[in-house]
């Protein structure tokens, strides 16, 4: 509107421009055309006193010049006596001395005439335009859309609202742009929403002491620091079997006493801690591993994809060593475990760079969707599975794809021990028929695993015994992505869509890629699908180009100077904020980025986590108005799209700082690597004297309103922050920020 309101008003300049020519036009018009000196006159006596002086002239130079020169002079006088006496009163005289013709001044008026009346007409003509666009402009303003207007004014009053309420909290929050206070030492290793001290003591002591528990005030307003003699974990894959202990809170009591079986593949040596899965040495995990690939039907556990396991679920994973070794198998595992103060599994796979997160099977549904994982695993996992009328088993049924695997490793198994103890025979009875009554069948039972197969036909719940086992949850009930839910003793899944056995899906690599029918499952087109994969593809290259300190520098480099070397890149562990379909870990996997990537949903956005395990990745749905189930100092990378306009764009469930604030507990600081180097060269050879480790970086993708917001909150925190321009999209920014290495004071 403004835009055709600013058209229209051009008529009107237009239409006095052309007054003002008319008036200066008319008003030279109206003057006689005079071509004499200054544009003055020259009088009859003037005149007839030039004549004469040009006679004497005249008749003096034929008396001192030749014969010859008086034929010049009478062609002169010829000319001069030619023109009237009483001519010299109607015509002027020119500068140069010749009169003018009236003919031509004639002509010369008649053509001013002529131009002038065409400058009339035009002005006629553009006045009834003018007027015109005038009617037409009014009429269709009065007959625009009443709805247009609403919206637009609606879409101004948001707008209008969002702004102060940034102004708001940037006002209220004054002194947050201050830098934040740093958070007390025991703070080192503390995880919100987890409090299990607390819950002992009001007399929880059934396993609900264990679950996660969020809300007002979970949160802490400062900076977690990163212990004393904190250390930089070393270049995968070195760092998946040798790991800091400086880094991760443990006792050396607790790494000696360790019993299971992926624990005790661990050595301690002074200031590190050495796993040896892979060792000839050791009789553990490689023989375990092949062991179960055994009694599945497989020849080794390099099978394991051809009879389409990918994703594995790992209770009580110990430290990581079975995921370890698989993953060399083209298989990728999530550790689950339960919040540990000291000693934490968690805490210590996330540390050698392979997926973990707190999670706990004893009170609620894990933040998992329906039918997600191809295999279960439990080596010793500390759950009574014969406990809770086997609601236990149910949760692993719900989250494990139809055709999928549970391997559960326990002396509970062990027929020749079990026999000899009533109790134990008695429990692992209840968990065998259990298992039966819920369609499982029961592959092997070797020493002290067992492995089941749960079925590909969902006719087997409806062939069974009345009352024999768990009924089929209904519609209502059976909710594919839940959150925290309470367990429930129905059987869940059965109602969606993404039934599919795993022996009939494509193996990886090729899975991640889905065909148009398990697109359409999902309810996702294949153009937006392809289009998705190509602009994370062109992203993740410039992403790649932008990991370095430099980027934070306002004085680019000199002509002739040398380029800077590239950073040491340490990425491995990769949060993306909101996945969506899963495109940014994919265009990692395709650029050949040895990094694993946890893929989060939010709850307040598209559920596309089902999609994502779909394709062979790992994720979980999570609110980010609270804590993320993990330990401090566990990701190397942060990234996230659209998350800002997703979770404050319209609603304020919490503030951006906070969300900050978050960001900064679960990255890992950066830092120069110079005092370490004496240290690292015992393990890694040709390395640079002095350099930067690329970690700690948080690449925001959002709206250029947002984007500044966010910068602003990067000061209190101690961020080096970029905004950085986005060619193909004018509304949009980045923002390229990286944790600096904070140490305490010492008092």
């Amino acid at each position: 509107m403004f835009y055709e309101w600013m058209n229209f008003s051009g008529f009107f300049y237009i239409l006095g421009f052309l007054f003002i020519l008319v008036g200066f036009a008319g008003q030279r018009m109206s003057r006689p055309l005079h071509r004499g000196v200054s544009g003055g006159r020259i009088a009859e006596s003037g005149r007839d006193s030039w004549d004469s002086q040009m006679k004497d002239r005249t008749e003096k130079d034929g008396i001192d010049r030749s014969p010859s020169s008086n034929h010049t002079s009478v062609p002169m006088r010829f000319l001069l006596n030619l023109t009237p006496n009483n001519a010299s009163s109607k015509f002027g005289i020119a500068e140069n001395g010749f009169g003018s013709d009236p003919f031509i001044t004639g002509t010369i008026r008649s053509r001013q005439n002529l131009t002038l009346l065409f400058l009339k007409f035009s002005l006629v003509m553009i006045v009834i335009l003018a007027l015109s666009g005038s009617l037409w402009w009014t009429i269709s303003i009065s007959t625009m859309s009443r709805g247009h207007i609403f919206q637009g004014y609606r879409r101004l009053q948001e707008q209008l609202l969002s702004d102060l309420s940034d102004i708001g909290e940037i006002s209220l929050g004054s002194a947050r742009l201050k830098e934040l206070e740093f958070c007390p030492q025991e703070s080192e290793n503390h995880v919100p929403c987890f409090y299990i001290s607390e819950n002992l003591a009001l007399g929880d002591s059934d396993g609900n002491e264990y679950g996660r528990q969020c809300g007002q005030g979970s949160r802490q307003s400062c900076v977690v620091l990163s212990p004393m003699n904190y250390r930089i974990p070393l270049r995968w894959p070195t760092g998946r079997d040798v790991i800091w202990v400086a880094n991760v809170k443990i006792t050396a009591q607790e790494v000696l006493s360790s019993g299971s079986l992926t624990k005790r593949m661990m050595m301690l040596e002074e200031d590190q801690i050495s796993f040896h899965s892979d060792s000839v040495m050791f009789d553990g995990v490689e023989d375990y591993s092949h062991q179960i690939a055994e009694m599945i039907g497989l020849r080794n556990e390099y099978s394991f994809n051809q009879a389409g396991v990918r994703t594995v679920l790992d209770i009580g994973c110990g430290y990581g060593s079975f995921g370890a070794h698989l993953f060399s198998k083209q298989l990728l595992t999530m550790c689950i475990a339960n919040y540990e103060a000291s000693g934490s599994q968690v805490q210590l796979t996330l540390e050698r760079g392979l997926p973990a997160m707190i999670a706990s099977f004893t009170s609620k549904q894990l933040p998992y969707p329906s039918l997600s994982f191809d295999m279960l695993h439990c080596a010793r996992c500390g759950i009574d599975w014969d406990q809770k009328d086997g609601i236990l088993l149910v949760e692993v049924d719900r989250v494990l794809k139809p055709g999928g695997y549970f391997v559960w490793t326990s002396p509970l198994t062990n027929t020749q021990r079990s026999f000899r103890n009533k109790e134990n025979q008695k429990k692992w009875n209840i968990v065998r028929n259990f298992a039966e009554s819920i369609c499982w069948d029961m592959l092997s039972q070797q020493d002290e695993t067992v492995v089941w197969k749960k079925t590909s036909k969902k006719g087997c719940y409806a062939s069974r015994k009345p009352g024999s086992g768990p009924a089929i949850c209904s519609k209502s009930h059976d909710v594919e992505s839940p959150y925290y839910r309470p367990l429930q003793s129905c059987i869940g899944g059965t109602q969606s869509r993404r039934w599919i056995p795993i022996e009939e899906r494509t193996t990886w690599p090729s899975r991640s890629k889905l065909n148009l029918t398990e697109l359409g499952i999902h309810g996702v087109h294949s153009e937006d699908f392809a289009e998705d994969a190509l602009n994370w593809n062109s992203a993740v290259r410039n992403y790649w180009s932008l990991l370095s300190p430099l980027i934070f520098s306002d004085h680019p480099k000199r002509p002739g100077d040398e380029d800077p070397s590239p950073p040491f890149n340490m990425l491995r562990n990769v949060l993306d904020m909101n996945a969506h379909f899963g495109g940014f870990n994919h265009a990692l996997l395709e650029s050949g980025k040895t990094a694993w990537i946890m893929n989060v949903i939010p709850t307040n956005g598209p559920n596309y986590l089902p999609l994502i395990l779909d394709r062979g990745f790992v994720g979980v749905l999570h609110d980010w108005c609270e804590a993320f189930p993990t330990y401090p100092r566990t990701y190397d990378m942060v990234h996230a799209e659209g998350l800002l306009s997703l979770e404050f764009g319209q609603q304020h469930r919490c503030t951006m700082f906070d969300l900050f604030t978050e960001i900064d507990r679960l990255l890992r600081p950066e830092v120069l690597l110079q005092s370490y180097l004496l240290a690292f060269c015992q393990l890694i050879r040709h390395m640079p004297s002095k350099f930067y480790v690329a970690v700690g970086w948080v690449i925001l993708r959002d709206t250029a309103s947002l984007i500044e917001s966010a910068r602003a909150l990067s000061t209190p925190l101690r961020w080096d922050a970029r905004v950085i321009e986005i060619e193909s999209n004018s509304d949009e920014r980045l923002l390229v920020c990286q944790k600096p290495f904070l140490k305490r004071q010492l008092k």
